[in-house]
């Protein structure tokens, strides 16, 4: 052992002897691998995020899927119906099964892209180690992320569909609507998709998704480093510069892949929607986008766009900064260079 590492160790054991937590704190956040500090923030930042826009998704998701009584309504008058007939709680009504989900998608997304940038810079030096890399890293991560989650996005999605009036006050225009079958919770759903279809059930929808995830990610990672390579190092660590960043990345990354979110939401109803129960409206992405272009109009290609910009802003702000901020407190070590950089070929 050599004298560094033993005078680590005995400085924290003498802490433990006197009972300081601090040194306690520390020596284990030192001790965790780089990749478990990264999972840990990661999964921290997207919860946090995710909480803070839930009642904007769920009215998001009422739009985009076409609930009856939601087609015609605005943002606004769609939260006040959500209000009027399931309480405070019907904003959050899914989001149960959508922390569930993000904590492992965002630890996964963020580790992975951290993982396979390094990856990228040391076996192909040839692309630098600017924003190329992080679009290729992103991309990539957010495809893994999606891979492996994906059945808890569906089960949000049924979740947040259902309209339930706990009082039994129902306008007319939403009866059609308690006709669907309901679900009590987040294993009720997987339990019941997967009765119904099997494995390939609980991905329906995963194809436009991982066309639209891909570029998405790869954007939002892009866009984001990118500004914040423009900022002066003196403000690098400025709350309100990440949130900027952060902004205007998920603003522009989302309005390129909206309608691919879109098509992906319908997809995850079909079975829900009595028109079209029992029936494969949309065999893949292409087939989806048209369908609903020429029978629903182009508008609804971008239903619920407006909430989306709204809830995006801050929810990629929120998720970007906390997890930067995660960084500092685990102590993460800045990003290592490439092989080609640090020998300085």
């Amino acid at each position: 052992m050599s004298s560094s590492q033993g005078s680590t160790l005995s400085t924290n054991v003498a802490g433990f002897v006197d009972g300081s937590s601090a040194c306690r704190e520390v020596s284990c956040i030192d001790y965790l691998p780089v990749y478990v500090k990264e999972l840990i923030a990661g999964g921290a930042a997207g919860a946090f995020a995710k909480t803070a826009v839930a009642p904007l998704e769920r009215v998001k998701i009422l739009l985009q899927t076409r609930t009856e009584g939601f087609q015609s309504l605005g943002v606004y008058q769609s939260l006040k119906k959500v209000l009027k007939h399931e309480g405070f709680l019907g904003f959050y009504k899914g989001n149960g099964a959508s922390v569930l989900r993000i904590v492992p998608y965002a630890a996964l997304h963020f580790m992975t892209y951290e993982q396979y940038r390094l990856w990228i810079l040391n076996n192909y030096p040839a692309l630098g180690s600017g924003s190329v890399v992080d679009l290729l890293a992103g991309s990539v991560a957010g495809g893994t992320a999606v891979l492996c989650t994906y059945p808890l996005d569906l089960a949000r999605t049924k979740l947040a569909y259902q309209v339930v009036d706990p009082r039994g006050n129902l306008s007319c225009g939403m009866k059609s609507a308690f006709r669907q079958p309901m679900y009590d919770g987040i294993k009720d759903v997987l339990m019941t998709v997967y009765r119904e279809g099997g494995v390939r059930a609980l991905y329906r929808g995963v194809g436009p998704t991982l066309t639209g995830i891909l570029p998405y990610a790869g954007l939002k990672f892009y866009i984001y480093e990118e500004l914040k390579s423009h900022v002066p190092e003196e403000h690098q660590k400025s709350i309100v510069m990440r949130l900027s960043c952060g902004a205007l990345a998920g603003l522009l990354g989302q309005t390129f892949t909206y309608p691919l979110d879109v098509v992906r939401r319908q997809m995850q109803v079909e079975s829900l929607q009595p028109s079209v129960q029992g029936d494969t409206r949309y065999r893949n992405t292409l087939e989806g986008l048209n369908t609903i272009a020429r029978n629903q109009g182009w508008r609804q290609l971008f239903a619920g766009l407006s909430i989306n910009y709204i809830k995006i802003v801050p929810s990629v702000a929120i998720g970007f900064t906390a997890y930067d901020i995660m960084k500092g407190w685990l102590n993460i070590p800045p990003r290592q260079k490439s092989k080609s950089a640090s020998t300085g070929t």
